[in-house]
């Protein structure tokens, strides 16, 4: 195998697959990428035991041929080489990796010991790369990191007619956004999908999908997979389902308090400064205002900001500020709406009049 490439778009290919590698793995095998130069193209491949990515670019191959190296290894050299053309080029047991002046010979791992590349699932439709990058983003938040309940570690996937569903919980708090996305043909947009998708795993394909225009999305029974202008990736489902929103979501008779969500997130960074531990930051709305406090006995702090409260004279509710913060991170929106059922009970912020991202919240005890 011989080919030549730009040092950047060897890289680029080398860090797209390496995603998925494991950082370490028993089967030495499985931290390698494999390399396939061939009419003029190259791909590279990588995979472990729950996920694989591919990606196909443009090279001047000399000779056709496989390769299959240490992926991480590979990625630190592709960093450190100098702009312009790279030759990559077996020698024996050796990939020789030149450019610039400099040269660097990578050991061959044994290619009759690589794994099968998984094959793409069937695809369902098209959803815009970067409308579902943020969707994940505002989601992820709120997924669990206890792995010794795993389906709370993934993102919720539902696909009805043309609407997708993502959502996530860690039982303490809750974010939904819905989007738009094409289905191939009729019958995918008159079924009713609902998987569950590992949060880390989503949220990297989303993040590396970003600026790709329209991605097939393609998905059955066990795995989830993603393709785009040369590149594709595959992950497995988790087992299992999430609670369902729906109910947590009906408040029923409430009250509404709008205010402007950056001043906000400000104004909670800056009284949370006096809240140790698990002390909460408190909210309380009025007419016209909303007065934030931190703190207990002598270590205090307030801020007053405007604010709009619908249904009641005044209220007041208290929130961790970690899970407060997080949750008003994930809006874009200039202001944000708190629908409030009163101290200790669930809140729900919503992105105003079209209701696409919803993040509820559990209150807390106020300060004393």
């Amino acid at each position: 195998m011989e080919f030549r490439i730009d040092s950047g778009e060897l890289t680029d290919a080398v860090a797209w697959a390496a995603r998925v590698l494991p950082a370490r793995s028993p089967v030495p095998v499985l931290g390698g990428l494999l390399l396939e130069a061939r009419e003029g193209r190259l791909r590279v491949r990588g995979l472990d035991h729950e996920a694989s990515a591919r990606i196909e670019v443009e090279a001047d191959t000399t000779a056709e041929g496989r390769a299959l190296v240490l992926g991480r290894r590979l990625l630190d050299i592709c960093k450190v080489l100098p702009p312009g053309p790279v030759d990559c080029a077996s020698e024996g047991a050796r990939l020789a990796v030149s450019g610039g002046g400099v040269r660097f010979g990578l050991s061959l791992l044994p290619l009759e010991d690589y794994p099968a590349q998984p094959e793409l699932p069937p695809f369902r439709g098209m959803v815009d790369a970067d409308a579902f990058a943020a969707a994940v983003g505002q989601v992820a938040v709120a997924a669990g990191r206890d792995d010794s309940l795993p389906v709370l570690t993934g993102i919720r996937l539902a696909l009805n007619g043309t609407e997708m569903t993502l959502a996530a919980t860690d039982r303490y708090r809750y974010a939904v956004r819905t989007l738009e996305w094409k289905p191939v043909d009729a019958a995918d947009a008159a079924g009713d999908t609902d998987v569950v998708v590992p949060a880390r795993r989503l949220t990297e394909i989303a993040r590396a999908l970003s600026g790709a225009g329209p991605v097939r999305l393609a998905l059955d029974g066990g795995s989830i997979g993603f393709e785009s202008d040369g590149v594709r990736t595959t992950t497995r489902l988790l087992d299992g389902r999430l609670p369902r929103h729906d109910k947590l979501f009906s408040l029923g008779e409430h009250a509404v308090a709008v205010t402007g969500r950056a001043p906000l997130v400000e104004a909670v960074k800056r009284v949370a400064v006096v809240a140790e531990g698990d002390s909460p930051v408190q909210l309380s709305f009025t007419g016209d205002a909303v007065h934030l406090q931190a703190g207990y006995e002598d270590d205090t702090a307030s801020q007053r900001l405007p604010a709009v409260l619908d249904g009641e004279r005044s209220l007041t509710v208290a929130f961790n500020p970690g899970y407060l913060l997080d949750a008003l991170g994930s809006f874009t929106v200039d202001s944000v709406r708190f629908h409030l059922l009163g101290p200790g009970q669930r809140a729900l912020m919503t992105d105003g009049e079209e209701d696409t991202h919803r993040h509820l919240l559990m209150s807390v005890k106020p300060l004393v």
